[in-house]
């Protein structure tokens, strides 16, 4: 049974969402959003329907939830929503947009987002809460973990992993076979040609590992 949703969050991923979602043809109940001056507006048609808290009007059972949360960086908040809700007893919706290409024995968690034009081929898996962004490619026999954002435009090749919680930016390229490890930024553009370790940040062409480290 297609139960209706919530939209959390309204910014520009969740109108990414919304055109997905009415496309499948899925029932949109409203958005939340912690910016008061949202509340009561309708974005893309769809009621904003005040903060986080509106959500609790409804049973954990007869809604589901869509995390319309992006991130332009090492996703901690879109991770921090997703397990707040889901410690409420509260399930995601896995969204597809029907113009994804995806292999017949991909594996998607749940909350999992994949959004127009991307392409996901035989053997990847995709974590929850994971987002594969517009016209992103995942070759074969990846693994990719949970709360990932692949961004617009990347490319993954074939047998790559990709731990939990890192940010593959605009345009970036993995060549086969690399390890990119949790909590890691991999900047835009970038083309990857080494093993990332977790809790770093790698940028350039090849890409290297800036000074700083994530925390």
């Amino acid at each position: 049974m297609n139960l209706p949703v919530i939209i959390l969050g309204g910014g520009g991923h969740a109108k990414v969402l919304i055109e997905a979602l009415k496309t499948s043809k899925r029932t949109i109940l409203g958005i939340t959003d912690a910016d008061p001056a949202k509340h009561n507006m309708l974005i893309m048609g769809i009621p904003v329907l005040g903060d986080d808290g509106a959500v609790l009007h409804h049973l954990p059972g007869s809604i589901r939830l869509v995390n319309g949360m992006g991130s332009v960086n090492v996703p901690r908040a879109r991770t921090a929503l997703f397990e707040k809700f889901k410690s409420k007893g509260y399930a995601f919706v896995t969204v597809v947009h029907p113009s994804a290409v995806i292999a017949s024995d991909v594996a998607l968690g749940e909350g999992a987002q994949i959004m127009a034009g991307a392409v996901i081929q035989p053997g990847s898996t995709i974590g929850m809460n994971t987002i594969v962004n517009t016209k992103a490619s995942v070759d074969h026999d990846c693994s990719i973990g949970d709360h990932v954002h692949i961004s617009p435009g990347v490319t993954l090749s074939g047998d790559i992993r990709v731990a939990d919680e890192v940010h593959l930016g605009t345009g970036a390229t993995v060549i086969q076979g690399i390890r990119i490890g949790r909590n890691s930024l991999i900047g835009a553009g970038s083309v990857v040609v080494t093993d990332v370790p977790e809790n770093t940040e790698y940028a350039g062409v090849p890409a290297r590992q800036r000074a700083s480290k994530i925390s």
